[in-house]
């Protein structure tokens, strides 16, 4: 998790979101137990407005690990530390924290 959240920290200060995390989008270097995860699939990534003055609209990644404001329309960068916390609970218990059946 550090070394995803460095990824994340970086692409931030660079004024990049990348608004699709999940466990599909982190891959290994290697095939061995010490190798580098790395943070791919920057197809829905985006830049944003640093100074926060004009917020993101796109309903855009996968709903499991999207915030609410994501699926109003109104957010910013932090959505990826969000999704982050949901990828952590579902590393760690092996389920996802929400179900549901539709986006509202």
């Amino acid at each position: 998790m550090y070394k995803i959240t460095s990824a994340i920290f970086y692409i931030h200060q660079k004024g990049i979101v990348h608004r699709d995390i999940k466990p599909e989008n982190i891959m290994f270097s290697e095939k061995d137990i010490y190798s580098e995860p790395k943070l791919i699939d920057f197809g829905l990534a985006n830049k944003y407005d640093t100074s926060h003055v004009k917020r993101l609209k796109t309903f855009v990644g996968t709903p499991l690990y999207l915030p609410p404001e994501v699926i109003y329309g109104d957010y910013d960068e932090k959505c990826d530390i969000w999704s982050l916390g949901v990828l952590l609970y579902s590393l760690l218990c092996g389920y996802p924290p929400f179900y549901g059946k539709n986006r509202t």
